[in-house]
């Protein structure tokens, strides 16, 4: 596969790092863009001033924020505040997801997200999973058919759509207009008990593998979508968290695996 996709460093590659520490892993190992973990309760005036310094002595852009969680109950102005600092770090989308059983709730507190994402220039996009009440890439589907918002956007993540039943022909019959952006990783092609939620969770924060070391249908899903979408590599993994330290050299091998890989070695 000829390389057609820039290529994002997820921020759960490094859970451990700062802000700045995500930005200067990006740009040292040459990511085409970054990802940046928004703590509101951390998140200061001054780290929204340090990360766009940052980003502009190191030329890089964001191609998301993470995460909102739309949980029970009324909104959060947190979340706001996220798709806010994310707008004004630049970066091109925020990651969403829902633990709301509430689905009428989860459709209100998401239109109105979107609706402020647009406003402000950035793009919010749902992300589905078992881990999530979202569970199925129809059930996003089906929040954002009733939005009809002109600014949705749907995240597919490599694992979660492969986990939760996912095929590619509901790929195929995603609008392009929802996409901005997938996250990708490798894992085994069997995964954990499907109605074992710590098992799924654990895989997701714990158990993802460099491309091209599991058996996820990964050359079918990139086929499937957009020929120009940006990719976020979302390693997470203990494995990779162990035996890289150092999160410079982390995120290089990251990289360097991942191209190596979309370019078809």
């Amino acid at each position: 596969m000829a390389k057609r996709h820039a290529i994002a460093m997820a921020s759960g590659i490094m859970p451990e790092a700062t802000p700045l520490q995500l930005v200067e892993a990006a740009a040292r190992a040459g990511f085409d863009f970054g990802g940046m973990w928004i703590e509101p309760d951390d998140w200061t005036i001054q780290t929204t001033r340090d990360v766009k310094a940052a980003l502009r002595d190191a030329g890089l852009k964001l191609l998301d924020v993470e995460v909102v969680w739309i949980k029970p109950g009324p909104h959060n102005p947190d979340h706001d505040r996220i798709v806010e600092i994310g707008a004004e770090l630049g970066a091109r989308n925020v990651l969403c997801v829902s633990s709301d059983p509430d689905r009428s709730a989860t459709r209100d507190k998401l239109g109105r997200l979107i609706d402020l994402g647009h406003r402000a220039g950035i793009r919010v996009n749902l992300e589905f999973g078992l881990f999530t009440e979202v569970k199925t890439i129809n059930a996003a589907s089906a929040l954002l058919q009733e939005l009809d918002l002109p600014a949705a956007g749907l995240l597919v993540d490599a694992l979660h759509w492969a986990r939760s039943g996912g095929t590619l022909e509901d790929i195929a019959a995603l609008p392009s207009r929802w996409l901005s952006y997938a996250q990708f990783c490798d894992a085994p092609e069997q995964g954990p008990d499907p109605r074992d939620d710590a098992a799924i969770l654990e895989e997701a924060i714990d158990g993802r593998m460099f491309l091209g070391e599991g058996g996820l249908p990964l050359r079918g899903l990139a086929a499937a979508l957009p020929a120009t979408l940006p990719f976020a590599i979302e390693q997470r993994s203990k494995p990779l968290r162990d035996d890289y330290p150092d999160l410079n050299e982390r995120a290089k091998v990251v990289l360097e695996r991942s191209r190596a890989f979309l370019e078809g070695a």
